[in-house]
């Protein structure tokens, strides 16, 4: 997925939602915010080993542990609690 840079919560969602419901599902947050992961990927085998991180000092990062960060952070903006992110939670400050 190409991510261009966005400024305005609109842009997010129109971007981050794929089947164009007007809401953000999980899979839908993870998919668009993985491309941090995989441009440090630098060797692709789904892991970021300390050397491909900014510092070079963070710990061993596997993609299925970077998936289960995003799902938290996604979580704490549900602020509703419906599964979803809508315009308003994308532009919430992160909890």
């Amino acid at each position: 997925m190409a991510n261009g840079q966005v400024t305005a919560t609109g842009d997010y969602l129109s971007r981050m939602d794929g089947d164009g419901d007007g809401r953000v599902s999980l899979a839908e947050y993870q998919a668009w915010m993985l491309y941090a992961f995989e441009r440090m990927d630098a060797n692709g085998d789904g892991r970021l080993e300390p050397s491909e991180q900014p510092g070079g000092r963070a710990p061993l990062l596997t993609r299925e542990a970077y998936l289960a960060r995003l799902a938290g952070r996604f979580n704490r903006q549900d602020a509703n609690r419906d599964g979803y992110l809508d315009a308003r939670e994308l532009a919430a400050p992160p909890q």
